[in-house]
């Protein structure tokens, strides 16, 4: 990342949006071609034959005029993924967000100024809170620089969403309301909320025109804190959105219905710039922002957590300006009505969550021997370098190759977000099986790696601009269902759910970039994982969640072995070279 912060040069945040490329729609041969690719290293020959036949009849058949439909679909919209994405991926899905689909982690603040200390909570919730206040108002002027990978310039719009947006749960689908205007635009709200101990407070970020500094925060939190301490504990509302989404769209229409001024309340959360948590239970002494997943994707996180981070070690943690406090309004509670029936829902959501949680297995270790800097050095992508290991990890844990998805960005298109590369190659699994075949020679384990690596790469390269398939099969499946059409033949064979299709892949994995930031979200089937890594320098950051209840998963030794794993690929770089 350069420099993230545009001084007063001409560049404006989202000045190129109207300018990008729409999302293209690829050839249907070439997706179909590259769909049977991804597919071969789970089937046998014959159920390779026979999907081969499923795939040709759709290519020739329905499948032509769904493709045909998409085209005219791409006509009319510069993204034809975007609602549907949108829908189809987060807002439909029923399932608890808070469990399911947020991403959570700690911020790498621990690491530099702040070591977990007793009672440092509120000053440092501040100081954080005031970065990020920075971070919205420089969005709001714009200033935020544009992200650029080579030279082209990517999509912002997600930026959008960091600020004053909320999913409202519904009760077939949820919606999005985003609140946010940059300062040409107009009005936007500039209140947060902070939740502590069952209670809810709100208080204004600007006072008279002028942003609070980290001291009239620090003042805000210590009355929030002080009442929260003294007095009985709240209701504890905001259990119920970790409820399953129809069951939390159906309590809110209750709750709205109880007392119109609840609907109030609703809607200043809603509205609300972000949401702190002052937690007693919290790991560290760090206050955690929650953030909803679905109306961006993880990058545009860490891009705001990363400036907050520099700002924050160039300030040594601490805040070095004026102390002075203004005579600013105190935060005011915000007092829903509720009634037994209420109450009764949110024991069984905290119930239910704890459940789920204590389900879980979540790991994060950190690998010391090396980093990008050494796999640079051996010329090999240190993205894919951890993608292969943990092919071989799994392989050799399972005994089987491991469907695998990991995110491609596609914000070069207008709107982009995310595009699947599928990991799990004929060629990767060809190198892991000479991996664990004693005769193989070095020499040959090491080509094979390197022919892996050559189309892992090429399939990243393709992603990226918009020559994936897993999104223009999911185009095509979703044109015959608007269309009231049978679901066809290729999305019901075995092969497309065995291979991960329809959200059954096996290895659910992100890179979470090549900064501090760490993350994890869980994985996507009962038998999974969920694999997050970071790559820095001298070290890879890996985050691995798997479910207790599944016997024949374990994080904690899947992590292990990609360690491993690590230390046999650069033996090969190394002996190969004798």
């Amino acid at each position: 990342m350069d420099k993230q912060v545009l001084e007063s040069s001409e560049e404006r945040t989202f000045q190129y949006q109207n300018s990008l490329p729409s999302l293209p729609v690829p050839p249907l041969d070439e997706s179909l071609k590259k769909y049977l690719d991804a597919v071969k290293p789970f089937l046998n020959q014959e159920e390779y034959q026979r999907t081969e036949d499923i795939v040709k009849k759709f290519e020739n058949g329905i499948g032509k005029e769904l493709h045909q439909k998409l085209l005219e679909r791409a006509k009319t919209r510069r993204n034809w993924l975007e609602d549907w994405w949108l829908n189809v991926a987060y807002l439909d899905l029923r399932i608890s967000t808070q469990i399911y689909c947020n991403i959570g982690g700690p911020g790498p603040f621990i690491e530099n100024y702040w070591p977990p200390k007793e009672g440092t909570q509120i000053e440092r919730a501040s100081v954080n809170i005031w970065h990020t206040l920075k971070y919205w108002d420089l969005l709001r002027a714009e200033k935020v620089a544009i992200e650029r990978s080579k030279n082209a310039v990517l999509d912002m719009s997600q930026f959008r969403m960091l600020f004053c947006t909320c999913k409202i749960p519904g009760v077939t689908r949820d919606s999005i309301c985003n609140y946010f205007k940059t300062e040409t635009e107009g009005e936007c709200p500039s209140h947060l909320v902070v939740l502590c101990r069952g209670r809810m407070f709100t208080f204004d970020a600007i006072h008279e025109g002028n942003m609070l500094n980290p001291a009239e925060i620090f003042r805000q939190l210590t009355y929030i804190q002080k009442r929260c301490h003294s007095e009985p504990d709240g209701p504890g509302l905001a259990a119920l959105t970790s409820e399953e989404r129809t069951k939390w769209a159906e309590i809110r229409e209750y709750l709205i219905d109880l007392d119109p001024k609840n609907l109030t309340l609703l809607e200043k959360i809603q509205r609300s710039l972000f949401v702190v948590c002052l937690d007693d239970s919290s790991p560290y002494a760090t206050p955690e922002n929650y953030s909803e997943h679905s109306p961006f994707d993880a990058m545009a996180l860490v891009t705001m957590l990363s400036y907050a981070e520099g700002e924050i070690n160039e300030s040594e943690g601490k805040w070095k300006g004026s102390d002075k406090v203004r005579d600013i309004p105190w935060p005011e509670e915000l007092v829903f009505t509720v009634d037994q029936k209420i109450m009764n829902e949110i024991e069984c959501a905290k119930e239910s969550y704890y459940k789920k949680v204590s389900d879980l297995q979540l790991v994060s270790y950190a690998f010391t021997s090396f980093g990008k800097a050494l796999i640079r050095k051996k010329k090999l992508h240190p993205d894919t370098f951890v993608q292969l290991a943990l092919q071989l990890a799994y392989y050799k844990c399972h005994g089987r190759p491991g469907c695998c998805y990991e995110t491609a960005t596609t914000r070069r298109f207008y709107h982009g977000r995310t595009e699947t590369i599928r990991s799990c190659t004929v060629e990767a699994v060809e190198w892991c099986k000479s991996m664990l075949d004693p005769s193989a020679s070095a020499y040959q384990r090491q080509q094979l790696m390197l022919k892996a690596f050559a189309k892992h790469n090429k399939m990243r390269k393709e992603c990226e601009n918009g020559k994936g398939f897993d999104r223009h099969l999911l185009g095509l499946l979703l044109i015959a269902q608007e269309q009231g059409l049978p679901v066809p033949e290729l999305f019901v064979d075995t092969a497309f759910t065995t291979s991960g299709g329809g959200g059954n892949f096996v290895l659910s994995t992100s890179l979470t970039g090549y900064t501090k930031f760490s993350g994890s979200a869980l994985p996507m089937v009962h038998h999974g994982y969920g694999f997050f890594y970071a790559i820095r320098d001298d070290r890879i950051v890996v985050t691995c969640s798997s479910w207790k209840s599944c016997p024949e998963t374990d994080a904690e030794v899947l992590c292990r072995t990609v360690f491993q794993c690590f230390q046999d690929m650069l033996q090969l770089t190394v002996t190969a070279q004798l």
